[in-house]
């Protein structure tokens, strides 16, 4: 029905709004409608707090009798920080639920959609089903697997130069990237970083006013880190991790999981990146490229740029195209390509 398609879709943006504040609870929106128009809404808005649900019965009232509730994850059924929505949604004389997903929580899975059904409350259940598992898929991962999602963020120069020769890589990217990425780290659980990237950059990892603070995690191996870095300020806790090896790696991720990490971004540098890819780690990747050719040149001012810039998709592969911003001997030197 375009209805109800509708009011999902309505539902999926309020829950979206939870963004950053929830995790490792799942991002859960709410619509109550009746005779056509909303007679309450609601989403998950902090861990802890009142789930999508019961924000939006309370916020109907009398009005959620014989109303239909859109929800875009299964009402859960069990007691955690807060009571089970399906109790509340079966108290309010809800009348029929459409749900996008059954919730892959092992102490949910199903039993909240049987107390739905048990009870005389009509369901539909799938609707926007892929939307609804994209916009959890953190959390889908943290329950399933017993990791967190992993991001792996990169910013690179075309040629695929993440530093110059000498090192300097502040800043590869434009001002709108970085804030991007600031944004982005506000909406995670934890940043993760190697030795390498503090000892060079000695980087503070927050989210720069853009929201709360990750949870900074450095994979250190066996290299010892500045007492005095910016990571040991007050901003955000820090763990330093010593996991070198794939197995390792992986134990890690689990003890990440445990602590309440669902959605863990991975930054610098090279190596460890490398690692999270060699151990099959990485869900998704998000890759910043800038229209610089560095080549050899020692200082990122040197770099070949390029205006006008256009990208296109030609088959499974990103044309970019430019032109020389100025005309300058090549940035790899003479007899190079």
């Amino acid at each position: 029905m375009a209805s109800d398609e509708k009011w999902m879709s309505r539902a999926l943006a309020l829950a979206a709004k939870g963004q950053g504040f929830v995790h490792p609870n799942p991002l859960v929106g709410a619509v109550l409608v009746r005779d056509g128009r909303v007679v309450g809404e609601g989403f998950h808005r902090r861990f802890g707090e009142p789930h999508a649900e019961v924000e939006a019965i309370r916020r109907a009232g009398s009005l959620a009798k014989g109303s239909t509730l859109y929800v875009n994850l299964e009402p859960c059924a069990h007691w955690g920080k807060t009571p089970p929505c399906a109790d509340a949604v079966i108290r309010s004389g809800i009348t029929r639920v459409v749900a996008a997903m059954k919730d892959p929580n092992s102490l949910v899975s199903g039993k909240g959609f049987a107390a739905l059904k048990r009870h005389g409350v009509a369901l539909t259940i799938g609707l926007f089903k892929t939307e609804a598992t994209h916009l959890n898929r953190a959390f889908v991962t943290w329950v399933v697997e017993n990791r967190p999602y992993v991001t792996l963020k990169v910013a690179s120069s075309l040629d695929g130069r993440t530093a110059t020769i000498t090192g300097e890589s502040k800043w590869i990217t434009g001002e709108k990237a970085r804030r991007s990425g600031y944004a982005l780290r506000a909406q995670v659980d934890a940043i993760a970083v190697g030795a390498g990237t503090v000892l060079k950059d000695n980087p503070s990892l927050t989210a720069h006013g853009f929201g709360r603070n990750p949870i900074r995690v450095v994979f250190a191996g066996r290299r010892r880190l500045p007492p005095r870095s910016k990571l040991f300020n007050n901003a955000a806790p820090t763990w330093v991790i010593k996991a070198k090896g794939k197995s390792e790696l992986r134990q890690a991720l689990t003890g990440l999981a445990r602590k309440g990490v669902a959605h863990l971004l991975v930054e610098g540098g090279l190596q460890l990146q490398k690692s999270f890819l060699d151990a099959g780690l990485v869900d998704e990747v998000l890759w910043h490229i800038a229209p610089l050719i560095i080549g050899d040149v020692k200082n990122l001012r040197d770099a070949s740029s390029l205006k006008n810039v256009s990208v296109n998709n030609v088959g499974k592969d990103v044309c970019v195209t430019g032109y020389l911003a100025s005309p300058r001997p090549s940035p790899y030197g003479r007899g190079r390509p």
